[in-house]
């Protein structure tokens, strides 16, 4: 399989979602560039999470190819999947960290499972993500202890335990305070300059969009497919669509 063209790091090519006859979205084509924060976004049941778990590998599509850092993720099968899959990161909505493990224990668990790292590494490890996040102080403790930003920021620790190239990141504000979701917009941007790592993200707040997001394009429920692509800021001032401009500058489609 040969590389993905210079600077696209997953190229996604008429894909269509559907479960049995009911289809969520068809003909869906986009590019993700390496280095960028690209943004998912749309109104509720437009297939966002589910273009999202198409993208990982967690969900075939009904139709069409994704290519993931130059592999095909739906005809790469064996050890050769399992190497993409540890190329990418993912952070769930509820950050999905086990209760009874601190958050140390938690960033650890991909390094144990995937690395032969002893446990004087790991742990070193662990505590580097931790800080990249904001969370050095918070090592020990479980997540029952600390605050929904502090899980988001846990869970994206440890979706960079294996510094994976492509992070994906599934509705990273949702159940935020609007200052705690600004300091996460924050993270991300800065995480993606000084990582260089590529973030994919989903998600339907405005604000974050506006603020994280270098490029995205928008599904709708009605259409069953994606109706804009480009630069948030240029659909927010630009668009002439009724369901885009409805979305990004709230008003009556």
């Amino acid at each position: 399989m040969s590389g993905a063209p210079a600077g696209n790091v997953i190229e996604v090519r008429d894909v269509t979602a559907a479960f049995g006859a009911n289809v969520l979205f068809r003909g869906v084509s986009f590019d993700v560039r390496a280095g960028e924060v690209f943004v998912i976004l749309g109104g509720s049941g437009c297939g966002k999470s589910t273009l999202l778990k198409l993208m990982i590998g967690l969900v075939p599509p009904a139709k069409g190819r994704i290519s993931i850092l130059g592999t095909d993720m739906w005809s790469t099968e064996g050890a050769a999947r399992l190497a993409l899959l540890k190329r990418i990161g993912v952070m769930w909505q509820q950050g999905a960290l086990f209760g009874s493990q601190t958050l140390q224990e938690n960033v650890e668990m991909p390094l144990a499972e995937h690395t032969t790292l002893p446990a004087a590494a790991r742990a070193e490890v662990a505590r580097a993500k931790l800080g990249l996040v904001g969370l050095s102080e918070a090592a020990n403790r479980l997540p029952s202890q600390v605050s929904g930003g502090m899980l988001k920021r846990a869970g994206i620790a440890r979706a960079l335990a294996l510094d994976p190239p492509v992070l994906f990141l599934d509705e990273p504000s949702a159940g935020l305070d609007p200052i705690t979701s600004a300091g996460l917009d924050a993270l991300i941007r800065d995480l993606a300059r000084s990582l260089g790592t590529t973030f994919v993200v989903v998600t339907h707040e405005l604000a974050s969009i506006l603020a994280i997001g270098d490029r995205c394009i928008m599904l709708d429920r009605e259409a069953k497919g994606m109706i804009a692509e480009g630069s948030p800021q240029r659909l927010h001032d630009e668009s002439t669509h009724p369901t885009v401009r409805a979305f990004f500058r709230r008003e009556a489609a």
